[in-house]
């Protein structure tokens, strides 16, 4: 079974958390830790906030800030992994900075995304991040930042000793067994839910995960079977929540869930712009997959 460590804090099952507003679209933050709270009462390992699921774009630097600090209160700051992604690399090292300040074991870090950075800018960015000097997770997501971070390059971020993980979310399993290859000590997360069996099984030691948001004790079940091995267990379960699963690689990834959070029984509730809601067809598609797994069992 692969849990977290004290030098691993990113291991196991991390969250990457929904953010909780208001119908005024403010930022419920009392709603937020309780459902930090919630997520690790239920077999999660930590959370991250600030990803693009908690729609980082779109707070002001005081919201930013203001959830690093009620998720570390909510669970210990070794428990959260914010993400720091910023189009400047001196903004993400001060995000960095703050996330180590308040208490976080560890961060998670997009590549440049203003523009479509090369090798060498890439390499500059990690390498100031790092100066904040709390351990970076680096985090793959070629469709939305142009930016790949192929085997080769993570491997010389790694050797560099910038980064100690990488959330993987290309949807390319087979770079599993290449990133293994070239960094053996690099830890594989798997960074989009509906390749979990596939990278758990090339040997991934964590997910940063959307869909336990909505459905977080047979996710973790999920995680746990497939890492474990337990192949008939993991693939009931794969199966059952793949309908949802998929959607945390479209677009409409922020509005799917929190819509099945809604649906569970938890608060999802709206969006901040330029965000809109989903459209019908995908509303009654989501609304459907979401009450087949609660009448499952699967909330």
């Amino acid at each position: 079974m692969t849990t977290p460590t004290a030098n691993r804090p990113w291991r196991g099952v991390l969250v990457a958390t929904a953010l909780p507003l208001t119908d005024e679209l403010a930022v419920d933050h009392d709603k937020f830790a309780e459902h930090c709270s919630w997520l690790v009462d239920n077999g999660c390992d930590g959370v991250v906030p600030n990803g693009s699921l908690g729609e980082y774009q779109v707070l002001t630097p005081e919201e930013r800030a203001k959830v690093v600090e009620t998720a570390v209160a909510a669970i210990g700051g070794t428990r959260v992994m914010p993400g720091v992604a910023a189009y400047g690399s001196a903004e993400s090292r001060r995000w960095a900075e703050q996330a180590r300040d308040a208490g976080c074991a560890s961060v998670m870090l997009l590549p440049p995304n203003a523009y479509r950075a090369d090798e060498r800018s890439v390499l500059a960015h990690y390498a100031e991040v790092a100066k904040a000097g709390v351990r970076i997770v680096a985090y793959n997501n070629p469709i939305d930042t142009k930016v790949d971070l192929v085997p080769e390059l993570l491997a010389k971020l790694h050797g560099e000793g910038y980064i100690h993980a990488v959330k993987e979310f290309s949807g390319d399993v087979r770079r599993a067994y290449q990133l293994a290859e070239l960094a053996p000590e690099l830890d594989l997360l798997i960074g989009a839910d509906d390749v979990l069996l596939e990278l758990a099984l090339a040997g991934a030691k964590g997910w940063v995960a959307g869909y336990p948001n909505a459905l977080p004790a047979a996710s973790v079940e999920l995680y746990h079977a497939a890492v474990d091995g337990d192949l008939a267990t993991a693939k009931r379960l794969y199966e059952q929540l793949h309908p949802l699963l998929r959607w945390d690689s479209k677009v409409e990834f922020v509005q799917a869930i929190k819509l099945s959070m809604d649906i569970a029984g938890r608060h999802g509730g709206p969006v901040r712009p330029p965000r809109v809601p989903l459209l019908p067809e995908q509303e009654t598609a989501v609304r459907a997959a979401t009450e087949k797994a609660v009448a499952a069992g699967l909330a």
